[in-house]
């Protein structure tokens, strides 16, 4: 999909520590930057605000890098929602540079889960609803409708 059907955006810094010895970020750092972006969707898009909120699993990851990250930058890491089951979603990314260049990008899949039961959970009703008014209907086996 375009990067223009991303409803949602969230800034990150480059950090220093985020350098490895070649000069950009180390390949780890993606998922980091995927993790700050998600945590900040999940605040203000599904409206689960505290750390208590956070009633998933991560399941799955890929990435695929572009471009090099370097050393100071502010990102834009921009996630979707793309599918969602009955207990999962899978969340789409893109990290952009100022200028628009596409450097990482990526999916996560995650599983809702009942920590005090310890056990997964169907997707909660308001959260799925939530999710469904900011990146549109949503299907276990489709995609997000085009904005």
């Amino acid at each position: 999909m375009p990067a223009e059907s991303f409803r949602f955006r969230h800034s990150v810094d480059v950090r220093f520590r985020d350098i490895d010895v070649e000069g950009h970020a180390h390949h780890s750092a993606a998922l980091i930057y995927f993790e700050e972006a998600r945590a900040a969707y999940w605040r203000q898009v599904a409206g689960r605000a505290g750390i208590d909120d956070i009633d998933y699993i991560l399941a799955e990851a890929q990435v695929r890098w572009h471009r090099r990250v370097l050393w100071p930058q502010r990102l834009s890491v921009e996630v979707r929602v793309v599918r969602m089951g009955k207990k999962h979603l899978e969340m789409e990314y893109e990290v952009l540079a100022e200028d628009g260049t596409r450097l990482q990008s990526g999916r996560t899949v995650q599983i809702m889960y009942d920590y005090a039961a310890g056990c997964t959970a169907s997707i909660p009703d308001d959260v799925r609803a939530a999710i469904e008014r900011h990146d549109g209907p949503l299907g276990a086996g489709g995609g997000a409708s085009s904005p």
